[in-house]
């Protein structure tokens, strides 16, 4: 896996090198950020997909994102708000175990109410994902 926390001050510009096997995305923290071309604003994530030997960037404000990739899955994967599965009745029943509060525990030191999942769109969960 991928993680890095990147940090360009106004106008840097470089040429990031990447594993072409592995998928990325970008999520832009604060500033702006322009990934191969495409301008990211903070809370803006870029899905970048495989093949990729480098990465563009550029800052026209000082900006910090997360570079996050890895090695695809195996396997197509349905993924929706906190929940990853292999069908769309996965996703429902772990979405009908997170509001009964079974099978995921407790989140120890939060000091707020507990999150409610949204409800499911009403159209069918399509899952994605490169198969090898």
């Amino acid at each position: 896996l991928v993680g890095a926390d990147l940090t360009l001050t106004a106008g840097t510009t470089l040429d990031l090198p990447l594993n072409p096997d592995f998928e990325y995305a970008v999520l832009t923290m604060s500033g702006q950020t322009d990934v191969d071309g495409v301008r990211l604003d903070p809370g803006s994530m870029l899905y970048l997909g495989t093949g990729r030997p480098h990465l563009p960037l550029h800052a026209p404000t000082d900006a910090t994102f997360l570079l996050l990739g890895g090695e695809p899955f195996d396997e197509k994967l349905v993924m929706w708000w906190n929940f990853i599965g292999r069908s769309g009745d996965e996703i429902l029943q772990a979405r009908n175990d997170w509001e009964q509060g079974t099978r995921f525990g407790q989140v120890h030191g939060y000091d707020g109410a507990r999150l409610h999942a949204p409800a499911l769109p009403d159209i069918p969960l399509k899952a994605r994902g490169r198969v090898r």
